[in-house]
């Protein structure tokens, strides 16, 4: 019985191992075409990513919403305050009057313009029994204005936003008194809450 001849025959390449010149073609192009659509896709987010706005710089002219509605009462020179308003001026009765408020609401150099009479205040004075509460102190130059005045809701247009920085300077020396404990606390809170805001972006 003749001996079995083992022959060993060459094994073909799978068809997806040999590659011809129109599939490295082929192969090339998929490539290139999946990495425009890639370029194109980073493109697109990088326009469609939302405008961060600008932190503001803490300038005293921003104005913003520059509309409130605000209760108002009035004083004058001959009560305990006196001529001298919180940063040792004497009070204003002419074109820019003074006006006292809760310097943590209306800070210190505060314009504003009350819209029925037309007249112009300056918030340069503050009170103890204003802390907390949204009322502002109007500055008239006689007891018979102020009693004139009375207490009123008023609309004002902010002209001019004062600075929680210098509130700041000028109440901190007399943080002894509580009342002016509690404008520090706030001024600083909302210092924080803004800078914090402004890291954000």
């Amino acid at each position: 019985m003749p001996a079995h001849k083992i022959v060993n025959y060459p094994l073909p390449w799978p068809a997806s191992m040999v590659l011809s010149p129109r599939d490295s073609r082929m192969s090339n192009l998929i490539k290139f075409t999946i990495g425009a659509l890639l370029a194109g896709l980073l493109v697109s987010c990088a326009e469609q990513a939302p405008v961060k706005p600008t932190a503001s710089s803490g300038s005293s002219n921003s104005v913003g919403n520059s509309r409130h509605t605000v209760r108002t009462t009035a004083y004058t020179h001959t009560e305990r305050g006196g001529h001298r308003n919180a940063i040792g001026s004497r009070l204003s009765g002419n074109r820019v009057m003074s006006a006292a408020s809760d310097w943590s609401v209306y800070p210190l150099g505060t314009k504003f313009r009350i819209v029925a009479t037309n007249e112009k205040y300056v918030i340069d004075d503050y009170g103890t029994a204003l802390v907390g509460t949204n009322t502002i102190d109007l500055y008239k130059p006689s007891r018979l204005e102020m009693k004139r005045w009375g207490v009123r809701n008023v609309d004002i247009d902010i002209l001019q936003w004062g600075s929680a920085q210098e509130s700041l300077r000028v109440l901190t020396p007399r943080a002894k008194h509580r009342q002016v404990q509690k404008m520090i606390v706030a001024l600083r809170r909302k210092s924080f809450a803004q800078h914090a805001g402004a890291t954000l972006y």
